[in-house]
């Protein structure tokens, strides 16, 4: 049975390169991000990298990884994830995540799981729920 837990992570850093496409219609970007994330996951400066297709100005899907040194539960080790998001005019991203199989070092050796969140935009904590079993 997976642990369900939960916590918050916040943006540290956000570069966002335009690729291709104009401003305002289809376009495709990348973004490099840096967050910060508490609670079940204990993790600084989480390197994350994005693409990215806009639908238009405000509205596409972004899939991407994030690698994560930190700990799980208390337990030490690192991590990757696989995420897809889709965004909207109405500002919010709404994500899905699953571990990398294979990915766990350390403690985190055999870590499984999944997980999602909701960011608002302008909010700069952002709660995530987080399922996953150490195997």
């Amino acid at each position: 049975m997976p642990t369900q837990a939960t916590g918050s992570f916040t943006y540290a850093d956000w570069v966002e390169t335009s690729v291709a496409g104009p401003e305002e219609g289809p376009r495709l970007a990348r973004a490099s991000v840096t967050n910060t994330f508490s609670g079940a996951v204990e993790a600084s400066a989480t390197t994350c990298e994005y693409s990215i297709a806009y639908v238009s100005g405000k509205t596409g899907v972004c899939s991407g990884h994030q690698l994560f040194s930190g700990t799980v539960g208390g337990r030490r080790g690192t991590f990757a994830v696989e995420e897809r998001a889709t965004f909207g005019e109405d500002g919010e991203v709404h994500c899905t995540f699953e571990v990398v199989p294979g990915s766990g070092t350390g403690e985190l050796s055999g870590l499984s799981g999944t997980g999602g969140y909701t960011a608002r935009h302008g909010e700069s904590a952002v709660p995530y729920t987080f399922a996953y079993d150490l195997g």
